[in-house]
């Protein structure tokens, strides 16, 4: 018997009929003995084939498996049994802490199998991914295995293309020491259908085409090269042109002079490729001035805005940062709301008024609130004075 999972039915009955509750107890700080209970309840409301849509989508960004060993890709309207993948686990992980849930069956999940994800950054208006070359780069590596987050790997097929092979034993795509085409030897390659699995596997991409627009910017940037096409794959996407990735098992890449020497720099750890971006940035004078325009530089930046993000998950304070941000977009989305409502007070004003204070109850709950899960290290007369002003709100 598997543990957590779940019938497809049980998931499209939920998603029907979805209400998300979210309870804070406080005590009042005036009056220790009293409780401040505060509630915030979100309802959604679908048909079952929305519903299932949904679902279908959950299973494409490799959230949810099949739990029966058959490996299905299609979400069925019931009598499949489900489970969360590592990929899954991690991002409801990351949901609870965001929004300050607490909940025993999730730490158990994360406990025995979430996973290490590089968390790329989408447009908060387009939901685009960002594509920035420095970004791009930090992905590969981690893809090859120059920066592994996890050094376990014992699948050494350069074609594995099982999710079960990625989610169990490896956290960087495996190359092959030699392959043979047409009676010449190529050195370090791979297929592109391992590529684009681990790109769905350990990373916060959603869609394969995502994930083959990443893979062709690798591609764009003298990353890889493609040693042999998939002639099926040509002629069912003629108009792809020769530049496109090619998501199939009989596509071969090889690595190229620039990516080995962008992943031989990290021997070294001293003088890693993105030990050295921070070295460079230095130089520029990014580390220069106060305090608040380092930080301001760091977080224009991408690239750096990922490895900062990294590093202060790394060392336990990713919170502050979190906090940080949640703050500068809670500011900036409340002057924009507030300014619109003085022109002029309607409906759709008076909506982003609300969703303001609902952004502004959800960063009190996440951060600040006595024993929430990403509790800030503040003064405790701070603390109280916040409890009393968000308890009259």
């Amino acid at each position: 018997m598997v543990e957590y999972t779940f019938l497809s039915q049980n998931a499209i009955s939920n998603l029907m009929y979805l209400k998300f509750t979210q309870s804070n107890r406080l005590p009042d700080p005036k009056d220790p003995s009293r409780i401040i209970n505060t509630t915030t309840a979100i309802a959604f409301s679908m048909s079952k084939d929305v519903a299932r849509s949904i679902c279908q989508c959950f299973v494409d960004a490799r959230l949810i498996e099949s739990a029966d060993g058959k490996h299905q890709q299609v979400y069925t309207i019931k009598g499949s049994v489900w489970q969360l993948t590592p990929k899954g686990i991690t991002i409801l992980d990351r949901f609870c802490a965001r929004n300050g849930i607490q909940k025993k069956q999730v730490s158990e999940l994360v406990n025995l199998k979430a996973t290490r994800l590089v968390v790329l950054e989408r447009d908060s208006q387009t939901d685009k991914l960002h594509y920035d070359q420095g970004t791009i780069e930090i992905v590969f590596r981690r893809l090859i295995g120059a920066d592994s987050c996890n050094a376990m790997s014992s699948v050494t097929a350069a074609d594995s293309s099982s999710m079960l092979e990625y989610r169990d034993s490896i956290t960087e795509v495996k190359t092959s020491a030699e392959l043979k085409v047409n009676g010449k030897i190529y050195r370090d390659t791979f297929t592109g259908k391992a590529i684009i699995n681990w790109l769905m596997n350990y990373t916060t991409i959603m869609e394969e085409r995502e994930a083959v627009a990443v893979a062709t910017l690798f591609m764009d940037y003298n990353l890889i090269d493609c040693v042999t096409k998939d002639r099926a794959y040509t002629f069912q996407n003629p108009a792809a042109g020769n530049n496109i990735f090619h998501f199939s098992k009989h596509a071969f890449y090889q690595l190229t002079q620039r990516a080995n020497c962008l992943i031989n720099g990290s021997s070294s750890p001293r003088r890693s490729p993105e030990r050295e971006h921070y070295t460079s940035y230095q130089r520029n004078g990014i580390f220069m001035g106060s305090n608040t325009q380092r930080l301001d530089k760091i977080l224009t930046d991408p690239s750096v805005r990922l490895l900062f993000q990294e590093q202060s998950r790394d060392t336990y304070c990713e919170e502050n940062l979190a906090f940080y941000q949640d703050v500068d977009e809670f500011i900036r989305n409340s002057k924009a709301a507030t300014r619109a409502a003085r022109r002029e007070l309607n409906m759709t004003t008076k909506a982003g008024i609300n969703d303001s204070i609902a952004q502004a109850y959800r960063i009190y709950h996440a951060f600040l609130a006595s024993g929430s899960p990403c509790e800030l290290n503040i003064d405790h007369q701070l603390r109280n004075s916040l409890t009393t002003r968000m308890s009259k709100a």
